[in-house]
Formats: C-alpha cells, sequence, structure tokens
C-alpha cells in the first residue's frame, strides 16, 4: 500500500528546535503511535479510531484515559505543528492515518526509544518493571543495559532518577512534563539511612527541577560508603527478586495485548465484510 505523507505545511527534511515540553495528551498519543508502530505494525501507520482505543486501553497506561477522537483528533494536530506526527493518505483515500516522527525528531536508539515511549506512557517506574515493558519493544537483556542507556538519555536531559541507579527500589521519569503539573519524585527511601532521606525532601534535592543527575548519583554510589562483598551479594539478590516480581506484571501486559490484538483484528474483518458487501 503506497502512501503520502503530510506534516502541515513543513517540509521532509525539516529539522525543528528540539522538544523539550509535552503536555498529557501529547505524551500518550506519541506513546501509542511508538508503542503500536512497533508491537503491532501490521494496524500502523493508525488511525484515528485505533489511537483513540490505543490511548484509552487498560493496560500499560498510567493514568487509565478516557478521550474523545475528538480529543485525539486535536492532539494529533498539535505533534504535527511541533513535526512529530504526520498524516498518511493511502491510495484509496478512504481512511486518514498517522505517524510519528520521533525517530527524526530526537537522537534515542532503538532501546532508548522502547524506554521513552513506556516513561511517556506510564511515567514514573522502577527499573526492574521499566525492563520488562521496555522489552516488550525492545530486548533489554539485563538491569546494567538498562541503566547504561538511563544514563545516556540523562545526559541530554530527557530523564531523572531519585537516588542512584545502583540502588535497589530507585525510581526514574522523564522530564517532559509542564511546569503546571508539579510531577516530583519522592526521595528514594534507605533502610539505614533515615537522616540523610529527611535531610534530601527538606532540600528538595530528588525534586525534579532540581535532582542530582543519574550520572553524578552513579559516581557517588560508587565512590561512597564501599559496600562489602554480603552487601553486594544482597544486592543482586534482591535485583533478582524484583525481577521475577515483575514478570507476572509482563506476562498480565502481553496477554491484554494479544488480547486487543483480537479485537482489531475482529474490527478490521467486520469493516472488511462491510465493504465489499458481505454483511
Amino acid at each position: 500500500m503506497s502512501a503520502s505523507f503530510n506534516s502541515l505545511s513543513l517540509p521532509p527534511d525539516a529539522v525543528l528546535s528540539p522538544v523539550k515540553i509535552l503536555s498529557k495528551k501529547q505524551r500518550r498519543v506519541l506513546g501509542v503511535m511508538v508503542e503500536k508502530g512497533i508491537t503491532t505494525p501490521e494496524y500502523y501507520p493508525m488511525t484515528l479510531k485505533g489511537l483513540t482505543a490505543g490511548c484509552n486501553q487498560k493496560n500499560n497506561r498510567s493514568p487509565l484515559s478516557d478521550y474523545s477522537e475528538d480529543d485525539i483528533a486535536a492532539t494529533i494536530d498539535e505533534l504535527r505543528e511541533i513535526g512529530l506526527a504526520a498524516v498518511v493518505h493511502t491510495e484509496s483515500g478512504r481512511t486518514e492515518r498517522f505517524r510519528h516522527y520521533v525517530r527524526k525528531q530526537f537522537p534515542f536508539n532503538e532501546a532508548q526509544l522502547a524506554i521513552m515511549t513506556e516513561l511517556w506512557l506510564r511515567g514514573i517506574q522502577t527499573l526492574g518493571d521499566l525492563r520488562v515493558r521496555a522489552s516488550r519493544m525492545h530486548a533489554i537483556d539485563s538491569l546494567d543495559q538498562l541503566r547504561d542507556e538511563l544514563t545516556a538519555l540523562d545526559r541530554q536531559g530527557f530523564v531523572r532518577a531519585n537516588g542512584p541507579l545502583a540502588v535497589r527500589g530507585v525510581e526514574v521519569d522523564h522530564t517532559f512534563y509542564k511546569p503546571s503539573e508539579n510531577v516530583t519524585l519522592a526521595p528514594l527511601a534507605t533502610a539505614d539511612s533515615e537522616t540523610k532521606d529527611a535531610a534530601s525532601e527538606r532540600s528538595g534535592v530528588y525534586r525534579r527541577s532540581e535532582a542530582v543527575p543519574i550520572e553524578s548519583r552513579s559516581v557517588m554510589a560508587a565512590s561512597g560508603s564501599g559496600s562489602s562483598a554480603t552487601d553486594i551479594r544482597i544486592r543482586t539478590l534482591e535485583t533478582a527478586i524484583e525481577e521475577l516480581r515483575t514478570q507476572n506484571t509482563a506476562l498480565k501486559d502481553r496477554l491484554q495485548s494479544a488480547e486487543q490484538s483480537v479485537s482489531q483484528l475482529s474490527e478490521s474483518m467486520q469493516s472488511l465484510r462491510r465493504e465489499l458487501g458481505c454483511g
């Protein structure tokens, strides 16, 4: 199926200023287009109906939403204006479809694209949950690989964390929020450092606008108190336990995604039957 792309009046090779802020709807729509383009390429580029259903689906989304097709259409127009989306006109011309330009506008590799997509779709997450969910789109074989990708993203200002990436329970998030959303990362609680946690909370060191970069935190963690071999083994076991816990979530997510794919296929078959006059 041949198609032509229309990104408002922007030329195909337009280079826009880097986007640093996205609204809730923009993040959701953009995340869904990236996710579906990778996990269900047969439905990509996406119709307005499919994109609306993807934004409002019950799995891999937080918070849950109930956007109308008009909401999504208006958001697509906003994304087109900043060079992050385009209309696809097919030969039949029956239904407009939409695609994203994330790869064109951001310097993400495929693993980083999967990570950012999951953060846009769900917001703040632990490393274990993020690795499992992002691996639906691109294999991230270990937490160490995830940490490397997050460190690279942090250097470019796309993500933040509430503690050293080597510490169990650390949470990460994207940085595309509007200031009015006032989203913060709660200070990382540790069993042996209540005093430090209280001091961090008072100083606001873990607030999004003042957070210490991930790379700096990793260096501090490595050069700090000098964990013993026993501590290292305990952290390794804790990480393994955390990964096992997230596997249940991953299995549930995959099942729900499969159910949605079956539903989309059924809708496509019904639409085709109507076009052929068979029902």
